[in-house]
């Protein structure tokens, strides 16, 4: 599949079939997310992949939006080594670099015919709390997101998401 179409037709997916995903799979949508740039080049990305039944359970029950776990049947969370991440001569990006780590899964997923949906840990005090206490991370280690990661139904489809008011033209006001 073509970068373009991938990233064109990629979307949140609710719906699965609760098929498997071989751990293989799983493993090169890490490495996709570890081709993600950061920061000083600092790789501080950290990847949990679950597909322990309780632990999916545990994840979808706890997180507010992340029921389509619950059929996903695998997650991969996004987090940050903070220890690597942080520097005291440099701003923190930690935020911007997982959020491009998990970019790079979910159009990977889609582009290895897999569904795929982002929910938010980080902000939410509670959320991170919770993941963190679910997969028994070291306080270091700051998870930004769960990606659910199942075997679409099909049901949801890609939409028109291009407007084209959106877009400006060397300044503010020219548009297309």
């Amino acid at each position: 599949m073509d970068t373009i179409k991938t990233i064109l037709e990629r979307r949140s997916v609710r719906r699965y079939t609760k098929a498997p995903v071989p751990r293989e799979i799983l493993l090169q949508l890490a490495k996709a997310g570890m081709a993600a740039p950061s920061s000083r080049d600092a790789r501080h990305f950290r990847f949990i992949m679950v597909d322990d039944p309780l632990l999916i359970d545990q994840l979808g029950d706890g997180l507010p939006y992340a029921k389509m776990l619950l059929t996903a049947r695998h997650a991969i969370i996004v987090a940050s080594d903070l220890n690597m991440a942080y520097d005291a001569a440099s701003t923190d990006y930690w935020v911007q670099d997982c959020s491009a780590a998990a970019e790079n899964i979910l159009l990977a997923a889609k582009a290895l015919g897999l569904g795929s949906c982002w929910t938010a840990a980080h902000p939410r005090p509670e959320r991170v709390a919770l993941v963190k206490k679910i997969l028994a991370l070291p306080e270091h280690i700051s998870p930004l997101c769960v990606i659910a990661i199942g075997v679409p139904t099909g049901e949801d489809k890609p939409r028109e998401k291009y407007n084209a008011a959106h877009v400006h033209f060397n300044k503010w006001g020219l548009t297309p």
